[in-house]
């Protein structure tokens, strides 16, 4: 029997096609992504509004769904249709009014060389009630650790794919940033720029200005990202797409995470230890609370996602349509 304790409201998972029991394991310990990594997956989240659940840019997240099982050479066995019609059916039967939902194809059972040549591709998705990422510290802001472990670069792995391999740097960072009392990590790249959380963008804002960088700094561009910058535009908040260093991380007026899980997060706090050989520095961002900008920026995204902006319900799937 597995235990649901972090997974709420979660009582049946799509597999292949069929609806199974939570607790009812049906993936054999040798299959191949259990060993290697070799998955893929995305992070989706319905939220409740007025006409019942809705799952925000779900086409945009199936089209990257795609791209990443073409990055691992997967024949992915569904349709985007199908896949979409999938992941709607299981907000339904589930009987949730908002959702975290994770689509993961993998190589399953078949041969454990390195080269999943006899690996069949299946697909699972799950869907539970899953409040904000960091907790409280979306609404304080959050305490963060800029590791001295560079991010996976784009010269070594195509950084546009949400591969499951790929993780395991953003789990082994993200837990030695909470060894430490920490809220969450932060990588710098190769260069040493600001690249992005184990499982987030980073936006900073200085003199109105809001400032992200894109995928030559090896981030992934996440949806939530792409929606950030469309909403800032429209409300007349300057948006400049660049590369960050250090300095103008650690001197911005506002820091703030986005992403699916995360959604709209502030960073209030930095301790930089991305240089072993010295000791961490710790910094306060602007007023040490959450800036204006990201308040503004979250409580539209709030609205855009919950179906209570008309300009934004294009972003919005319906589950009982």
């Amino acid at each position: 029997m597995f235990d649901t304790t972090y997974f709420p409201q979660a009582k049946k998972f799509w597999y292949m096609g069929k609806f199974y029991e939570w607790d009812q394991p049906n993936i054999h310990v040798m299959s191949h992504a259990l060993h290697y990594g070799t998955s893929v997956f995305e992070g989706i989240r319905a939220y409740n509004t007025p006409k019942g659940p809705a799952v925000f840019r779900l086409p945009e997240h199936v089209d990257r769904f795609f791209h990443s099982a073409s990055t691992l050479s997967m024949k992915v066995p569904y349709s985007k249709q199908e896949i979409t019609d999938a992941i709607k059916s299981i907000v339904k039967e589930n009987e949730l009014e908002s959702a975290y939902i994770r689509p993961l194809l993998f190589y399953s059972f078949g041969n454990l060389g390195l080269v999943p040549k006899f690996s069949p591709v299946e697909l699972t998705i799950g869907a539970w009630d899953w409040g904000a990422y960091l907790g409280e510290k979306t609404e304080k802001g959050a305490h963060v650790y800029i590791v001295p472990w560079k991010r996976v670069h784009r010269s070594q792995l195509k950084m546009t794919a949400k591969l499951g391999g790929a993780y395991v740097q953003s789990a082994i960072c993200g837990m030695e940033a909470r060894s430490l009392g920490y809220d969450e990590a932060v990588f710098l790249n190769l260069e040493g720029k600001i690249a992005e959380g184990p499982g987030e963008n980073i936006f900073i804002v200085k003199g109105g200005l809001l400032i992200t960088n894109d995928k030559t700094e090896s981030v992934l561009e996440g949806i939530t990202r792409e929606s950030v910058l469309e909403m800032a535009k429209d409300l007349g908040i300057e948006t400049r797409v660049g590369p960050m260093t250090k300095e103008d991380f650690l001197q911005a007026d506002e820091i703030f995470f986005s992403g699916t899980a995360v959604e709209i997060a502030p960073i209030i706090r930095v301790a930089d230890g991305s240089n072993p050989e010295e000791e961490k520095k710790e910094y306060v961002i602007g007023s040490g609370k959450t800036g204006e900008i990201t308040q503004k920026l979250a409580r539209t995204y709030k609205d855009a996602v919950s179906g209570n902006i008309k300009e934004y319900e294009k972003w919005l799937s319906y589950v009982n349509a």
